[in-house]
């Protein structure tokens, strides 16, 4: 299955760091950036999300949420979170059911770098899957099309 631009992103449910669960439901009402990143402490990965963070207030400026999901447990995003210092959520997709339900496993299960933008009633608005997850979506990128959705 994969979702597309103008459909209802699937809800979800799953753990996160700060000792919650999280799913979509709870930032409806607000745009949600849900970054699909292969690996905690990676260095791509850990560019991208340091980029992200470094910019959240642009984010934030937008009124939206990044969250961002990988296959890793929630005690390896806790470190990997604590050493980074991320202020925005990372959900722990260890069977990678929500990975499935987006369409962001490549060949043989593996996760490819992914990135959606889901508007404040909970459909996608933009969907990018990479194919090799060498580089990642900026996020001057994403806070335009972010801005669009406020017009």
């Amino acid at each position: 299955m994969s979702i597309s631009v103008g459909d209802r992103a699937p809800d979800f449910r799953l753990q996160a760091t700060g000792g919650r669960q999280l799913g979509l439901s709870d930032f409806l009402g607000q745009p949600i950036v849900l970054v699909f990143y292969p690996g905690d402490d990676t260095p791509v990965c850990t560019k991208q999300l340091n980029s992200y963070n470094d910019d959240l207030a642009e984010f934030e400026a937008l009124n939206a949420q990044v969250v961002a999901i990988s296959a890793q447990s929630v005690d390896s995003h806790e470190k990997f979170a604590a050493k980074h210092g991320f202020k925005f959520p990372l959900l722990a997709d260890p069977d990678k059911a929500v990975a499935g339900a987006y369409g962001t496993l490549g060949p043989l299960g593996f996760p490819r770098r992914s990135v959606f933008i889901i508007d404040s009633d909970g459909v996608v608005r933009y969907a990018h899957r990479a194919i090799a997850g060498l580089t990642f979506r900026p996020v001057g990128e994403l806070t335009d099309v972010l801005a669009g959705l406020n017009r």
